[in-house]
């Protein structure tokens, strides 16, 4: 599903203004990443694509829906959100509860929501977890459970905000699965993320953004191979691509299979 921004503006009641004027479109499927400092403006940019903030000036559609009239738990059918902080969006006493509550909320039927909620644990690998409580599962696999109660709400746009953030390398890899999946199915995938290597792995787009304003938008390629424009944002370009630039590659590489293949030509 497609989301479109145009002249967002954003105020704090501080008077500090968070978002000053952007303009961007993100296409039906497309996966995203944005990076930049802290401060930057990115979760407030999120944060208004499911209307839990809403614009001092311009607009934001969501599909067709325009966020200024559509109440939050409408656009919850629309737009996913999966919190930095687990912690913050876990309130179930086990874990089938827990992911089950997403589309019931949203009227599906039993059958359409036992389907979504298998594939969702399936996909997390808490299929053994489900009449676990998720306070008594490790940080890393409470992370999974708030993934998964989004995932089974089946929405056509996914947020994470800094999904690695406390994870282990099997657990990001888990997260890498997941959104390798989803871009399977089609869904629009909008990450905040100061994990600049994930970002690499995983993100073909790379939105970066310093005080309130996008500094670059464009292929993930193109925006590390800026790297003193990226340093404004305070974000170091992927090591292999650094590693790249110092053993004197022509073209820019975000992975290891990219470095690898410059390697072997």
């Amino acid at each position: 599903m497609k989301i479109e921004i145009n002249d967002l503006r954003f105020i704090y009641p501080t008077g500090l203004e968070a978002l000053q004027g952007i303009s961007l479109i993100i296409e039906s499927g497309e996966q995203v990443a944005i990076v930049g400092q802290n401060g930057a403006g990115k979760t407030t940019l999120v944060r208004h694509f499911n209307g839990l903030l809403q614009p001092t000036a311009g607009s934001i559609l969501i599909g067709d829906w325009d966020t200024k009239i559509t109440s939050v738990a409408k656009l919850a059918s629309r737009v996913g959100y999966v919190f930095q902080n687990p912690d913050e969006q876990l309130f179930s006493k086990d874990v089938g509860t827990e992911v089950k509550f997403g589309p019931r909320n949203l009227g599906y039927s039993k059958d359409k929501t036992d389907e979504l909620v298998k594939r969702a644990l399936t996909l997390t690998e808490l299929s053994d977890k489900t009449e676990t409580n998720p306070y008594d599962l490790s940080p890393t696999w409470r992370k999974m459970v708030a993934l998964a109660s989004v995932i089974s709400m089946d929405t056509p746009i996914v947020i994470f905000d800094e999904p690695t953030t406390g994870q282990d390398a099997l657990s990001i890899a888990r997260i890498a699965h997941v959104i390798a999946e989803l871009r399977r199915e089609g869904k629009t995938v909008v990450t905040i993320t100061h994990d600049i290597d994930f970002c690499a792995e995983n993100f073909e787009r790379v939105i970066a953004l310093s005080e309130g304003r996008i500094l670059l938008d464009g292929v993930a390629a193109n925006i590390f191979g800026q790297e003193e424009v990226l340093a404004q944002t305070f974000v170091d370009p992927p090591q292999l691509t650094r590693l790249g630039k110092k053993l004197g590659f022509k073209e820019t590489v975000r992975n290891q299979e990219e470095f690898l293949n410059i390697l072997r030509k």
